[in-house]
C-alpha cells in the first residue's frame, strides 16, 4: 500500500495584516490581527471576526475594520479586495487554501485603482460611469406590454452567456496596467475635494477598461441592441478607448468568472476598425 503524506496540521490561529484607511484621501496604515482557526472559513468571516472583537494581535482596542460584501455567493462583486497580493472576491478566498499561498498569514488591502472610502471599501463608480459612457443596456420604448423580443440564434446564445456573467466587481480593471494610467498632481490652493474631482475627470478621460468593451461586444450581439451598435463603438474609439489596450491580459487572468475579456477585446477591436473606417468614407 502506498504511503499517504500526512496532513499539514491545521494552526490554532493566523495573523491578519490590513492596510487600513480612516476616511477618503487619509494616510493608510498597517494593522495587525490575531484570529483563532474554524475549518471552511473565508475571508469575510475572518472579517466578521475581527469585527465582533476589534483587538490587535498586540492588545489594543480599535475601530471595526470596514468592508464591502453583499451576496456572499461571489455574484455580486461587492466584495472585491486584494487578497496576499491578487486582487479577487474575498466571498470565495478561503482561507485554508491562502494559508497554503502565504503560510505566514493572510494580508488584506483594498482595491489600488479605487478611492478609498475607508479601510477595505472603495468608491468603484468610475466603473459604472464606464459602462454608462458605453451604453451598457438595451433600450426599449417604454415598460406597457412590448410582446416576445426577437429569436437569438444558439451561436448568439453561446457567444454572449459567459459575457452575461460579468458582475462589475473590478478585478480586471484592478490589475489592467493601463487603466488608471494618469500623472496628476494636486495644485498649489487646491482643496482636496476639486482635487478628487480633477482626479475623477481624468480617470474618466483614461482607458475605459475590459468590463467595458466586453459589454459593448455583449449589447451589440443583442437583437434590439444592435439598432445603437454604432453609439456604443463610438465610445469605443473615443479617447481612453480600445485602442489604449496593451494587451497584457491581466483581466482574463484575474476573472473570478473566467469570462473569456481577450476575446472580446479582439472582437471589439476588429468591429471598431471596420466602423472607424465606414465612418471615413461616410463623410
Amino acid at each position: 500500500m502506498a504511503d499517504h503524506a500526512p496532513h499539514s496540521a491545521t494552526p490554532e490561529s493566523f495573523e491578519v495584516r490590513i492596510l487600513r484607511q480612516d476616511g477618503p484621501g487619509q494616510p493608510s496604515y498597517w494593522e495587525r490581527h490575531r484570529v483563532n482557526y474554524e475549518p471552511d472559513m473565508n475571508v469575510i468571516s475572518v472579517l466578521q471576526k475581527i469585527a465582533a472583537r476589534p483587538v490587535t494581535a498586540d492588545g489594543k482596542k480599535v475601530t471595526p475594520v470596514a468592508w464591502d460584501c453583499n451576496c456572499l455567493e461571489e455574484v455580486c462583486g461587492a466584495c472585491t479586495m486584494v487578497v496576499n497580493g491578487r486582487v479577487r472576491q474575498s466571498c470565495s478566498a478561503i482561507v485554508d487554501r491562502l494559508l497554503e499561498e502565504q503560510p505566514d498569514g493572510i494580508e488584506l488591502q483594498p482595491m489600488t485603482k479605487f478611492p478609498v472610502i475607508r479601510d477595505l471599501m472603495v468608491d468603484r463608480s468610475r466603473l459604472f460611469r464606464a459602462l454608462t459612457k458605453i451604453q451598457g443596456w438595451v433600450g426599449v420604448d417604454g415598460y406597457y406590454d412590448l410582446g416576445p423580443g426577437p429569436k437569438q440564434s444558439q451561436a448568439a446564445q453561446e457567444l454572449r452567456y459567459p459575457l452575461s456573467e460579468c458582475m462589475s466587481c473590478g478585478c480586471c480593471l484592478d490589475a489592467c496596467p493601463q487603466y488608471g494610467k494618469i500623472e496628476l498632481e494636486q495644485r498649489e490652493g487646491e482643496s482636496e475635494a476639486d482635487f478628487e474631482r480633477r482626479k475623477s475627470a481624468a480617470y474618466d478621460r483614461s482607458f475605459i477598461g475590459a468590463h467595458a468593451i466586453s459589454q459593448v461586444v455583449y449589447f451589440n450581439a443583442d437583437p434590439i441592441g444592435k439598432m445603437t451598435a454604432a453609439n456604443r463603438l463610438d465610445a469605443l474609439t473615443a479617447e481612453g478607448g480600445i485602442q489604449v489596450c496593451g494587451n497584457a491580459q491581466n483581466c482574463v487572468a484575474v476573472c473570478p468568472k473566467s469570462i473569456p475579456l481577450t476575446t472580446s477585446i479582439a472582437r471589439a477591436g476588429r468591429a471598431a476598425t471596420i466602423h472607424r473606417i465606414k465612418r471615413f468614407f461616410d463623410r
